[in-house]
């Protein structure tokens, strides 16, 4: 079997590649274990402009977050699924302060962009929010498992579900040999498992650990709340929220204490008491040193290629820069600086 790119491992960035580079016209095959899709399929698929406990817009918000949806709603069309649920993000002011430099941000276009309201007093007795806050638009969440299932079953036998043995590669003239397969080209997108490979272990991913809860809870204000943790609504009652980020404890398996920290930031959000904790989760993100993304092609191997390391904002980067990616790799259009794997190559 004769493709032009043997993409390896079908989470958000392999799927999302694979799909734009079909529709270039070009012959993929995906190899994927779902078991190693953990990170994908326990993240919280939120995409929001505005970021961290400063309240600060995301990198590049006014080039990646146009994309987004646009973007997953073609994905939906060709899948027959639905996954993209498009929500406003609630954020409350902690002080007159925030509030003050919320009502100068409104005069920014490129904030002003993501801003649907700015409130000055409370909406809300069930949430503390006692100096109002900033209502975002452009953004809401990606049901990541059934983005990935369906799009698995958009590709049907062009997945391989199977591990993926790189000592089983032969070079050959025209690209490389793996069992039936000639590819012309191979494409790393397997998260963490891109670290083990011979070609790309000098990159400096730097995983973080992430926890999230859903919880059984009454009070639906029709938003997604945000502020110190995150709570999307899955169903009438049902929240998922979270999360945490561990640099240093990155053994599988859901943590006590992150437990407590996730129920502890949500009652510091959301007044209304948890009736219950339905299941706890926990994945490792396959985030970076400098936390940007890897694209990019191997120094030595002109056929080996990168497409990685897009750690818990994959939702928001991955439709800009999967369409960034394919340009490269079809019409050689340059990779900006700061996500090219050339930034590392002297560590090689």
């Amino acid at each position: 079997m004769e493709i032009d790119f043997l993409i390896i491992g079908q989470g958000l960035a392999g799927t999302s590649l694979a799909y734009r580079l079909e529709q270039e016209g070009k012959r993929v095959i995906l190899f994927d274990q779902p078991e190693n899709n953990k990170s994908s399929r326990v993240a919280a698929g939120l995409y929001n402009p505005v970021t961290g406990r400063k309240m600060v817009k995301s990198w590049k918000a006014e080039l990646l977050f146009p994309e987004i949806e646009p973007f997953y709603r073609e994905l939906e069309k060709a899948s027959g699924r639905s996954f993209l649920t498009g929500e406003k993000i609630y954020r409350p002011f902690l002080s007159i302060e925030e509030q003050n430099e919320w009502m100068g941000h409104s005069s920014d276009p490129a904030i002003a962009m993501f801003v649907d309201h700015i409130h000055t007093e409370s909406q809300y007795p069930e949430m503390n929010d006692a100096f109002g806050g900033v209502l975002l638009k452009m953004s809401g969440w990606l049901n990541i498992n059934e983005f990935l299932d369906g799009m698995a079953d958009y590709f049907g036998a062009r997945i391989r579900l199977e591990g993926f043995e790189e000592e089983r590669l032969e070079k050959t003239d025209d690209g490389w040999r793996y069992g039936d397969i000639l590819a012309k080209n191979l494409v790393y997108c397997n998260g963490l498992g891109a670290w083990k490979s011979r070609f790309f272990h000098y990159l400096p991913f730097a995983p973080v650990k992430g926890e999230i809860l859903e919880v059984e809870q009454d009070f639906d204000p029709g938003f997604i709340a945000n502020r110190g943790v995150f709570r999307v609504r899955l169903d009438k009652g049902i929240y998922r929220v979270g999360s945490t980020y561990t640099w240093h404890d990155l053994e599988i398996g859901p943590t006590e204490a992150a437990k407590n920290e996730i129920l502890g930031k949500l009652q510091e959000l959301v007044k209304v008491p948890v009736n219950s904790v339905r299941s706890h989760k926990t994945g490792i993100r396959p985030a970076t040193k400098d936390r940007k993304p890897f694209l990019g092609k191997h120094p030595l191997e002109d056929s080996v290629y990168i497409f990685n390391g897009f750690g818990a904002k994959g939702v928001s980067l991955v439709p800009f820069f999967s369409k960034m990616m394919t340009r490269f790799l079809i019409k050689s259009d340059p990779i900006i600086a700061e996500v090219d794997i050339a930034r590392y190559f002297k560590y090689i």
